[in-house]
């Protein structure tokens, strides 16, 4: 439950004009706009700009209706910042010959679970832009060294790729602190073509292994939909301090040439 105290009408706020502003329980002063009309953009503007120049914790909206765009404002409000926003409808109620009396409603206010809601909508944000910096930056050292990523554009998902043929795909791939080079084997269409695919080429595993410079991960189709072949770079990820990836980069990089160049010669004897 919200109470608020020591109401002040029309107090200043800067050029503008507060219609109330009280105070919660714990002294932080809370901003009350009435319209008591149909709710519009310019009233939701004016709780925004006096929450701010006020200094507030808590914005209490007052109209007789609300429209449904204003109703998902709110919501995204409670869920994007810290301070508490509530949207209320006044209604005036009579009991028999009584005097009316107003009854307000809470259409939609601030919850634990919004909150939680909108703190992992952020946590994913910064995730997804943390990632396309990552691949941003990377594809500046790859293009520089290799033709193979030429055409592809940084994207906020954990894996890049460049598609070599009808079922092979050269992929780099990202997590928090962990980053892999791969062939990805795949085709929807016939997908018992995949595992054909990969086995011709594990036929050949220490053949490739041994140009690769190094053990590779064999990753058959038993518990996924595609098969692949790939290296693990044990520098980190996209969580790991933005001055070491530089490190990361040039890692995957010339594991990706090297991987390339390991599997060209086989993928052209492929029998698909």
């Amino acid at each position: 439950s919200l109470n608020i105290s020591n109401p002040e009408i029309e107090q200043a706020a800067g050029s503008f004009k507060v219609d109330i502003v009280g105070e919660d329980d714990s002294g932080n002063p809370v901003v009350i706009e009435n319209q008591l009309e149909k709710s519009n953009h310019e009233h939701l503007g004016k709780l925004i700009t006096y929450l701010v120049a006020i200094g507030a914790k808590t914005a209490i909206w007052i109209v007789s209706e609300s429209r449904a765009e204003h109703i998902a404002s709110i919501s995204w409000l409670n869920q994007s910042f810290s301070e508490d926003f509530y949207l209320l409808k006044l209604e005036a109620i009579k009991i028999g010959d009584s005097a009316p009396a107003p009854l307000f409603n809470l259409i939609v206010g601030p919850s634990e679970e919004g909150k939680e809601v909108g703190k992992a909508k952020k946590e994913r944000s910064d995730r997804q832009q943390s990632i396309e910096k990552f691949w941003t930056q990377l594809l500046v050292v790859a293009k520089s060294k290799s033709n193979l990523h030429a055409n592809i554009s940084p994207s906020n998902h954990s894996y890049i790729g460049t598609r070599y043929s009808k079922y092979l795909i050269f992929n780099y791939r990202v997590k928090k602190d962990e980053a892999m080079v791969e062939l990805y084997i795949y085709c929807k269409e016939k997908e018992e073509e995949n595992i054909k695919i990969f086995e011709q080429l594990e036929n050949e595993k220490d053949s490739i292994e041994e140009s690769f410079g190094d053990s590779l991960i064999w990753d058959s189709k038993e518990k996924h939909r595609a098969c692949s072949i790939r290296k693990i770079i044990l520098e980190g990820g996209y969580g790991s301090a933005e001055s070491g990836w530089p490190e990361i980069h040039s890692s995957m990089v010339d594991a990706m040439i090297r991987l390339e160049k390991a599997l060209k010669p086989h993928i052209s004897k492929l029998n698909i």
